[in-house]
């Protein structure tokens, strides 16, 4: 199924980002990198409390650490750079609210990291050794990890993806 199209560019911004997991070797400009990270500190969040703290990794010793923890670790050392997505619980005040405040927060990553014309790829599974991650990037326990966030120019433009019709995914409607 084609993806929509729109004359908004947001929602076309919405419709045409796909995860990115093969990156030529040029290099992110830090104020790119500036300005995703920008991206997902306008999430909304509950009261304001802004929970996200962020870890760039460029240095190619610590990011091969990490890819040492994850499956996908040929994405981590593809990758120019990637961001470490943690939640502060020092700054948590309600556990659902707030983790889903960080799932904004990096969806907006994503979305600027499209709008840039870079590529970048949503890594979950390292969460399974999380810990560890903090550990290889010398944080505090009070940081939990979210999610790693591969980011470069993209190698191709040739991911597709589908979605499921509107009929299967409501379940009912009040009008």
């Amino acid at each position: 199924m084609d993806r929509p199209r729109s004359d908004n560019p947001v929602l076309e911004a919405i419709y045409s980002r796909r995860s990115v997991r093969d990156y030529t070797p040029e290099p992110v400009p830090r104020e790119l990198v500036y300005e995703i990270i920008r991206a997902g500190t306008w999430a909304p969040s509950g009261l304001n409390n802004q929970p996200w703290r962020f870890v760039i990794v460029q240095d190619e010793e610590k990011r091969e650490a990490l890819a040492k923890l994850t499956r996908y670790g040929e994405i981590i050392r593809r990758a120019p750079v990637v961001i470490a997505v943690f939640v502060d619980r020092d700054a948590m005040y309600h556990e659902v609210k707030d983790h889903q405040a960080m799932g904004a927060c990096i969806q907006n990553m994503l979305l600027a990291a499209h709008a840039l014309g870079l590529g970048a790829v949503w890594l979950g599974e390292i969460l399974k050794n999380a810990d560890a991650v903090r550990e290889v990037l010398g944080l505090p326990e009070n940081l939990e990890l979210m999610a790693v966030v591969a980011l470069g120019h993209p190698k191709h433009r040739r991911q597709t993806s589908s979605r499921k019709p509107l009929e299967e995914v409501i379940l009912k409607e009040y009008w």
